[in-house]
C-alpha cells in the first residue's frame, strides 16, 4: 500500500507521487474545515503506538495483510 498526497487543479488530483500506474484505484481522505475527532485514552495510545511503528518501517505490505484477513 502507497500513501501518498496531492492537491486538487481544476477538478483533477495532482498526486505527488506521478509513478502510479493509470487506472489505479485510490481512495482520497479529504479534511473538511476545522473537523477533529476524539479518542479515549486507550485508543489514543494504540493509535499512537501504531504510528510509531509505521515511522520505525515495521509495516505490512497489503497482499500480506489481505492474506492474513482472508485466513480469519
Amino acid at each position: 500500500m502507497l500513501i501518498t498526497t496531492g492537491i486538487v487543479q481544476g477538478g483533477t488530483i495532482k498526486l505527488d507521487d506521478p509513478n502510479l500506474p493509470e487506472g489505479t484505484l485510490v481512495t482520497v481522505l479529504a479534511p473538511e474545515g476545522d473537523e477533529t475527532f476524539e479518542l479515549a485514552p486507550a485508543e489514543e495510545a494504540k493509535l499512537l503506538a501504531a504510528i510509531a511503528e509505521a515511522e520505525r518501517g515495521e509495516t505490512t505490505n497489503a497482499t500480506d495483510l489481505l492474506k492474513q484477513i482472508r485466513r480469519l
